[in-house]
């Protein structure tokens, strides 16, 4: 959606208040209206969007920190 260096920006930010541990984002899935055929439009979660930026169904991310090491995994 941004510049990626935005997104990187929010996760540091994030990291200093966490500290170390592990952080999950999940992302929304379709919604079933009234029967499974019918769906609506989509929207990501407004907490995944704003540290991970990406829109599309069906995401996570992990994100794991140490005071000496961050590493983050986004999976389908």
């Amino acid at each position: 959606m941004f510049d990626q260096s935005l997104y990187v920006t929010r996760r540091k930010s994030l990291r200093t208040q966490v500290g170390s541990g592990l952080v999950l984002f999940l992302g929304n899935e379709e919604s079933p209206m009234n029967y499974a055929d019918n769906t609506y439009h989509f929207r990501q979660d407004s907490t995944f969007l704003y540290y991970v930026g990406l829109d599309a169904a069906g995401l996570a991310a992990v994100w794991t920190s140490t005071r000496a090491r961050t590493r983050s995994t986004a999976t389908i």
